[in-house]
């Protein structure tokens, strides 16, 4: 596993998502570096410079969240603070669920907590809800979009994504495919570099987007090993952050799940939920200094107390 790291002190653990790395988080490192921690930030298996098992077992909840476990027992903390956002926040929702007792706070990003439905399974759910070309239906089939991708050109792909921005669930028919994914800019934003683009690129380049995918392509069998903690709450103390155009936030029943009483039932510590307006997906990248201030702000809070007591 190759990690990123700054500074000294509580560690802050940050997860990326798709299709994204450790360098998602280069702003919030040096922030929080800044402020007196240790930001620690890893390629998540399947991306960047850490190990790419090839299938899509190797992908389930259970590895990825293990193999944190042994970073934090390799970092010989008991705790840390838990940063995640998209792939990454629904990774720390689980980290949370199987060991509360290593996660001193969650600040979470974009992706909800997802409580198990046992009567069906989550591809089947969102076909029904989203239809076949749901993105996430369309990343099923190994190799579809690896293709794709491969045919538009790694920056090219990485662009369109990291720039995609209409509200409401992401539908690529299959006439049209990524490529018919229209950037919202005609330009780079003011929050993305061409430098930036290139070093994802490049990185995807040499590692390819199968393993990140599989995350996508594994839902189903965590969706069969979790069975055993259908019901169970997430109880650790959260913060949840989403901008207000974020199309994860604009998907169907979200937005009630949010406000309307169901993810406070799921995730009974919830402390805040902060709506940003005018933000999309890429939360953390677009709106770098803010987000590092609400981390820093509610990991203070949650932060114990020291009282010296003068004898």
């Amino acid at each position: 596993m190759h990690i990123a790291e700054k500074g000294e002190g509580p560690v802050v653990l940050f997860l990326h998502g798709f299709p994204e790395l450790w360098y998602s988080w280069r702003h919030q490192i040096v922030g929080l570096a800044a402020h007196g921690y240790r930001a620690i930030a890893p390629d998540l298996r399947g991306y960047g410079d850490t190990d790419a098992p090839p299938s899509i077992h190797s992908y389930s909840v259970f590895h990825i969240v293990g193999d944190l476990i042994a970073l934090i027992d390799t970092l010989a903390v008991d705790q840390v603070f838990l940063v995640g956002h998209d792939w990454g926040a629904a990774i720390a929702w689980n980290l949370c669920l199987f060991r509360p007792d290593r996660v001193k706070a969650l600040v979470n990003l974009s992706v909800t907590y997802r409580p198990r439905n046992p009567t069906r399974k989550p591809i089947e759910s969102l076909k029904a809800l989203l239809g076949d070309d749901y993105y996430i239906c369309r990343f099923q089939e190994p190799g579809v979009a690896e293709a794709e991708f491969a045919s538009l050109g790694t920056a090219t792909m990485i662009k369109k994504l990291l720039t995609f921005r209409q509200p409401g669930a992401l539908i690529v028919p299959k006439e049209t495919g990524f490529a018919g994914l229209s950037p919202s800019y005609n330009t780079l934003p003011s929050w993305l570099s061409e430098e930036d683009i290139n070093y994802y690129a490049s990185k995807f380049e040499q590692k390819g987007f199968t393993g990140g995918l599989n995350y996508y392509r594994a839902l189903d069998l965590n969706w069969e090993l979790t069975a055993p903690w259908t019901g169970v709450q997430v109880k650790v103390p959260v913060k949840f952050i989403v901008g207000d155009q974020d199309l994860t936030y604009t998907t169907p029943g979200v937005k009630d799940y949010i406000h309307g009483g169901g993810f406070k039932r799921d995730v009974p510590y919830l402390e805040e939920i902060v709506v940003m307006e005018g933000v999309g997906h890429f939360i953390n990248q677009e709106k770098a200094d803010e987000v590092t201030a609400h981390i820093y702000e509610f990991i203070q809070l949650m932060a114990p107390k020291v009282v010296v007591a003068s004898l």
